[in-house]
């Protein structure tokens, strides 16, 4: 991947993907901007991000000036800001259209403005299927959210699609299953299911599972995650194009929990009637159909759930030692 000298922004570069995206295109060599709302929100992230050479600047995604100063003159944005949780979308649905729409569209104007040759990497969702089975899901299946969130999700990349077809805008489409490893904080609790029962074993407390736990996950490790979202941003055969990025293999989420207890050594898995709107959004079984970003991007996963499971838990064990 060619990123040494390349300007790069990465909108919501101190997040949890985004921590991990910065970090490896600083050691590529690119020069990084990360953008973000606060840097005061996360401390650690920003300093250990401008220790690796990168820029921090904090703009609000739906400042109109603000964006187009952050895009300017940058090369490739990748872009992982947005509100995380499809029932905290349920719930807050005026607030989950202001961020992860109105933003998006106010980012899309002012790269079409300024700056309209920048690659977008838009880090889209697997809730963008909706309930889909047992069977592996490519991307030809079309769109049903369950959730407001997902719903979000497809009208941005419906907005790439027209910038890109009206206004000549390239992009890529990311459609990531559940990412999971280092850089999560213990606080996070509306997404990010594989960190947040670590934290919890760490702690030897219970982990609950709703219903049965039997439903189908797609667990991807972030190393694998990060290297697959730099490969298609490097990639002109992405560009225009949407892809699954996960790991190709279902895991029923109680085996995924097991697995946390025993690699951790403490915590309990219990189980618990679904709350009535987790229910109710729930998508069931997922596998993403990965052949795609293989086949045209040459991307393939390397880290299998155990061997990120056990990095994972081995991280944050000496994080809060």
């Amino acid at each position: 991947m060619s990123y040494r000298g390349t300007r790069v922004l990465v909108i919501g570069g101190l997040g949890f993907i985004g921590v991990n995206v910065s970090r490896r295109l600083s050691a590529l060599g690119a020069r990084v901007t990360v953008l973000t709302p606060s840097a005061a929100r996360h401390p650690e992230a920003a300093a250990d991000a401008i220790t690796r050479g990168a820029r921090i600047v904090e703009g609000d995604l739906c400042d109109g000036g603000a964006m187009r100063e952050a895009v300017a003159d940058h090369a490739i944005v990748f872009n992982l800001a947005g509100r995380s949780g499809a029932v905290q979308s349920m719930e807050e649905p005026a607030t989950d259209l202001d961020v992860n729409v109105r933003g998006n569209m106010v980012l899309l104007d002012a790269i079409r403005a300024v700056s309209p040759r920048a690659k977008v990497v838009f880090v889209s969702s697997r809730l963008a299927y909706g309930t889909t089975g047992s069977a592996p899901v490519s991307e030809d299946r079309a769109p049903a959210p369950t959730s407001i969130h997902a719903v979000h999700k497809v009208a941005v990349e419906q907005y790439l699609q027209l910038y890109g077809r009206i206004y000549g805008v390239p992009f890529t489409i990311a459609r990531l299953s559940n990412p999971y490893g280092p850089g999560q904080p213990r606080e996070r609790t509306a997404y990010g299911v594989v960190n947040r029962l670590i934290h919890l074993a760490l702690a030897d407390a219970t982990l609950t599972i709703f219903g049965d736990g039997r439903q189908l996950r797609d667990y991807v490790y972030v190393d694998d995650a990060v290297d697959a979202l730099l490969t298609l941003g490097a990639s002109d055969a992405s560009n225009g194009r949407m892809y699954n990025v996960g790991s190709g293999t279902g895991t029923p989420i109680v085996d995924m929990a097991r697995t946390i207890v025993a690699i951790a050594g403490g915590g309990r898995v219990d189980f618990a009637p679904w709350p009535t709107l987790a229910e109710r959004v729930e998508t069931g079984d997922f596998v993403a159909d990965i052949s795609r970003i293989g086949r045209e991007i040459g991307w393939q996963p390397s880290v299998s759930l155990r061997d990120g499971l056990e990095r994972t838990v081995a991280f944050y064990r000496a994080h809060v030692a």
